[in-house]
């Protein structure tokens, strides 16, 4: 099989040059990220479309790297949606049945614009779930809940918070681990 091709799926935000995934982003040459539609666009139906067209834009297998708002929807894709898909890296997914923190839409939003109810399928694809223990959006055992569901490898990060510059990342350097562990070669980096 090809070495797939990395795409990244982002959460409802815009572009942050120091997250872990547009910092992982520039080590991957050829990787690609979904358009990031900004926090102004809940439709589900939307950001589905972007990945969809996101995938099809590139040849051969992928490898989903979705962090936040991007599991649901990457796993809402896999429900209706088939491509050659050689695995997902699916990190701190938020728990949208619970009312989140201020500054993320409501539950109402999220169900009015098709989130809910989080497909709790199994994946068409082999899958690593990551979970924070100190999460703001979703408690552990909910993400551990969410991994036995989709049938995904399930890894425990630690107290990470949401995984986001936030929280403090920046660099993740597990992430390279866990793309190496599901088939994605990653260069050192250069030294200075």
């Amino acid at each position: 099989m090809a070495n797939p091709t990395v795409v990244f799926v982002p959460g409802l935000r815009d572009h942050v040059a120091e997250h872990w995934q547009s910092l992982l982003q520039e080590r991957l040459p050829g990787s690609v990220c979904v358009p990031r539609l900004g926090k102004a666009v809940v439709s589900l139906p939307a950001w589905v479309e972007a990945l969809d067209a996101t995938i099809a834009s590139v040849p051969g297998p992928v490898l989903l790297v979705a962090h936040s708002a991007g599991v649901p929807i990457t796993v809402h894709w896999a429900c209706t949606h088939t491509a050659d898909v050689a695995g997902a890296l699916l990190a701190t997914p938020p728990d949208l049945d619970v009312p989140l923190p201020a500054g993320y839409p409501t539950r109402e939003t999220l169900a009015q614009n098709g989130w809910m109810p989080v497909p709790d399928a199994p994946l068409p694809f082999r899958s690593t779930v990551v979970a924070s223990t100190n999460d703001s959006l979703a408690s552990f055992g909910r993400v551990e809940h969410f991994a036995r569901q989709w049938k995904s490898a399930f890894i425990n990060a630690g107290a990470v918070g949401h995984l986001n510059p936030a929280s403090g990342f920046g660099e993740w350097p597990q992430a390279i681990d866990l793309l190496r562990t599901l088939g994605v070669e990653v260069a050192e980096p250069a030294t200075r």
